[in-house]
């Protein structure tokens, strides 16, 4: 076998979808995330109230009924909804269909950190309340984390692999490194991959306040997420959904596609290396950074841009900056653009890398909005407040699950 021969495909993103609550959307999310000042979705949901964090990003507008129709709505838990909904964005803005692919030759490949908690836990309640005959027949198809691809496939009628990644906040991010493995093995012709989530669980909002991963300030809800700063106090939880998708350029070239940019690599990594599954490591971030640059072929020097998890939990933004220093040292510009979509957990790489690529064809870095003195300890640049524009012509998205989970992506303008 040659080397030429040992290349991997070449795979390039053709289309975006965004649901989130910055925007409902593509061009509306991007706008929000590069031009306003400040989040709009956050929000006190009437189940958190009294807690701790009582509030979170949630996504207003969005007419379910209208768009999938009271059949399709009873079929799915909401993170399954949104995954629908973007995924419908992405394969229109591909151009792409029933009516124009080899549906056998569809992989849907959807992350999700807890799938549909919030209908299980309505249900355990409706279990000790009123017994166990009264529990939805519905739980275990709209309680499963599969939930999402299921219904993206069955919904757009693909038929290839369906898969679901649950790998905690890192899962987005390994569904789209899955689907870039799908497509250079040969196993699909097209993937419809990200990530989707949404979670309104009083217990898990309360179990995340007593591991001080939520921010608590309730005074200023809007401005509580903020990543890199020296005032951060923990992540405020979104929802959302965010959708690629991704062909072989071979395969997008000879339908006349248009290519967004190009997936040229992704790297995992475990953090083996900690006592606490909610511990950062430096050693596991910096494993798979290195492997997404060695797997897209790139050097360190070549990144320009970093949509870094950024959560705004103290710890895991100072050992993440640590580690994006050592690997690409003083001149990538870095975000996170949690601080206007809320820290969306499974989803978060699926909408992150759809920024990414956003980045790269406006040539733009969004601000990390909230940030307004960044940490002395944090030794990047952080982009803060407004938008800047700049030349990008290859970056990283990177993501960081409870678990030790750790996952990059590079990913490069066409």
């Amino acid at each position: 076998m040659t080397a030429a021969a040992r290349e991997p495909a070449a795979v390039v993103v053709t289309g975006l979808g965004l649901v989130t609550a910055a925007g409902i959307g593509v061009k509306e999310t991007w706008s929000q995330i590069t031009t306003a000042a400040a989040p709009l979705g956050v929000r006190r949901p009437p189940s958190l109230q009294d807690l701790p964090c009582d509030f979170m990003y949630t996504i207003d507008g969005l007419d379910i009924d209208a768009l999938l129709g009271v059949a399709s709505y009873r079929l799915m838990d909401r993170f399954a909804q949104l995954a629908v909904v973007a995924a419908r964005e992405a394969v229109a803005d591909a151009r792409l269909g029933p009516d124009v692919w080899d549906s056998t030759r569809v992989a849907v490949v959807i992350g999700s950190a807890h799938g549909g908690l919030d209908f299980y836990d309505e249900q355990h309640k409706v279990l000790l309340e009123r017994g166990a005959r009264r529990v939805s027949p519905r739980l275990a198809p709209l309680s499963v984390v599969n939930g999402a691809a299921g219904s993206v496939a069955r919904d757009l009628g693909a038929m290839g692999p369906s898969l679901a990644v649950a790998t905690a906040c890192s899962s987005g991010t390994d569904a789209i490194g899955t689907a870039l493995h799908l497509l250079r093995a040969g196993a699909c012709d097209i993937a419809i991959t990200g990530g989707a989530e949404s979670m309104f669980t009083r217990a898990f909002f309360a179990g995340g306040c007593n591991t001080k991963a939520l921010s608590t300030h309730t005074a200023d809800p809007a401005g509580a997420c903020r990543p890199f700063d020296v005032d951060r106090d923990g992540f405020v939880v979104g929802e959302g959904a965010g959708v690629l998708v991704l062909e072989r350029a071979e395969h997008a070239r000879a339908r006349g596609a248009v290519s967004r940019a190009a997936l040229r690599g992704y790297g995992a990594a475990s953090s083996s290396d900690i006592s606490s599954p909610v511990a950062p490591s430096e050693k596991g971030i910096e494993l798979a950074l290195r492997a997404a640059l060695a797997d897209a072929d790139v050097a360190p020097g070549d990144i320009q841009h970093v949509n870094a998890h950024g959560t705004a939990t103290v710890m895991n933004d100072l050992v993440e900056a640590t580690v994006l220093h050592r690997v690409f040292g003083d001149h990538p510009l870095v975000t996170s653009t949690k601080a206007m979509t809320g820290h969306t957990l499974g989803a978060a790489g699926g909408i992150e890398a759809a920024f990414t690529v956003l980045a790269l064809e406006d040539q733009l870095v969004p601000a990390t909005v909230n940030l307004k003195t960044q940490d002395p300890r944090v030794p990047v640049e952080v982009v803060a407040q407004v938008a800047r524009t700049a030349r990008l012509d290859c970056a990283v998205s990177t993501s960081l699950g409870f678990g030790g989970h750790n996952a990059a992506l590079v990913l490069t303008r066409v």
